[in-house]
């Protein structure tokens, strides 16, 4: 798929299939997410893969019942690894680029996941202490995305964007 089609096609999926994501298709979109910029190329970031009903469950509690948590068939946690970058940045690494990098590996993943023909919906609405319990966090580590993955069940629906003139502010 052209870049640009990718970024056209990729909607929220809320509702999955079934069908069960291939493991090369999820390792291709780890690779894209693990292309993702970073700051000083440091990737202050993980990635946990949860698969199993029984923690797929779990998340989707984490997640304040979310229903679309447990149906697709993985989904991906990603959490900031600050340690990464202390030493070079301190306090701004730990607050503010660990959550960059995490959030643009997280998105990077969904337009892998949209090339590769599965859908994906970007959770940021859960319990961090629950979702750090499920996937075992160190104490260091906050969960930041949930991205559930999978076939769409359905066509989401379409909705509008603001206009370019409405979000750009030349200055």
């Amino acid at each position: 798929m052209e870049f640009f089609q990718v970024v056209e096609q990729r909607h929220s999926i809320r509702n999955y299939s079934s069908r069960p994501v291939e493991p090369e298709k999820l390792n291709r979109i780890l690779e894209a997410a693990n292309l993702a910029p970073s700051a000083a190329n440091l990737q202050a970031y993980e990635i946990y893969v949860v698969a199993k009903v029984k923690q797929r469950a779990a998340l989707c509690k984490a997640a304040h019942g979310q229903g679309f948590v447990i149906v697709a068939p993985v989904s991906l946690v990603f959490c900031t690894n600050a340690a990464r970058l202390l030493e070079r940045f301190g306090e701004r690494g730990r607050g503010l680029y660990s959550v960059q990098d995490a959030t643009i590996a997280c998105a990077y993943a969904q337009l892998a996941a949209t090339a590769l023909g599965l859908g994906s919906v970007w959770v940021g609405a859960f319990d961090p202490e629950e979702v750090r319990k499920i996937v075992g966090l160190p104490e260091a580590q906050q969960p930041v995305a949930i991205l559930p993955i999978g076939y769409a069940e359905a066509e989401p629906e379409i909705r509008g964007r603001r206009t370019l003139e409405d979000l750009v502010h030349p200055v």
